[in-house]
């Protein structure tokens, strides 16, 4: 694991959810995702370090090279602006807080953000002119920034949509899938495998 060196995606202040879930992917890679969000607690003086056990002192010897690791990540994944705003963090934890509450973006933003994105997905309609493929990589996106903002979209409801937003030409497939498939436990990617599969 130490010897690969992952490549760091780039943060400079647009798109940070699609960021925060690549870096929460390397995190849990590097076995760092506690430390992140959940930071360590240091010894509060020099009492309390001294009555620390050697088991104790190890651990917290571990997490002090963690919580700099992790800090080193996030510092080498944003640019100079964004770098700005955590240059004064001490630990991973803080630094992954200022970035959150920076450019997470408020309640009523991301309320907004879902409404525009819930009438994007009830309006979506497969084209003439459309691949399958293409079809499904539009539907897939806008489910994608729903989830990312919390909404809560199963598997089922996105087959449902897809199959009352196809062009006519598939009428008699998305009769047969519904007459020979149980739509519960199919998964997005059979469906579009069973619809390329008629498509030409």
């Amino acid at each position: 694991m130490n010897g690969i060196q992952p490549q760091l995606p780039r943060f400079g202040g647009k798109h940070f959810d699609q960021w925060c879930i690549q870096m929460k992917a390397l995190f849990g890679f590097q076995e760092l995702s506690e430390i992140v969000e959940l930071g360590y607690a240091e010894p509060v003086d020099q009492d309390e370090a001294a009555a620390l056990t050697q088991v104790q002192k190890d651990n917290l010897s571990n997490n002090r090279k963690k919580d700099k690791k992790a800090l080193f990540f996030l510092y080498q994944a944003v640019d100079e602006v964004v770098f700005e705003k955590i240059s004064n963090a001490t630990t991973a934890k803080e630094a992954w807080e200022m970035l959150q509450r920076s450019y997470k973006g408020d309640e009523k933003v991301k309320n907004v953000r879902l409404q525009t994105l819930r009438g994007e997905f009830e309006s979506l309609k497969m084209k003439d002119s459309e691949s399958i493929s293409d079809f499904f990589s539009r539907v897939q996106t806008v489910v994608n920034q729903l989830r990312v903002n919390g909404e809560k979209k199963e598997d089922l409801l996105v087959i449902e949509k897809i199959m009352r937003s196809l062009t006519s030409r598939f009428d008699y497939v998305v009769a047969a899938i519904e007459e020979g498939r149980d739509l519960s436990i199919m998964t997005i990617e059979g469906l579009m495998g069973s619809l390329c599969a008629h498509e030409y």
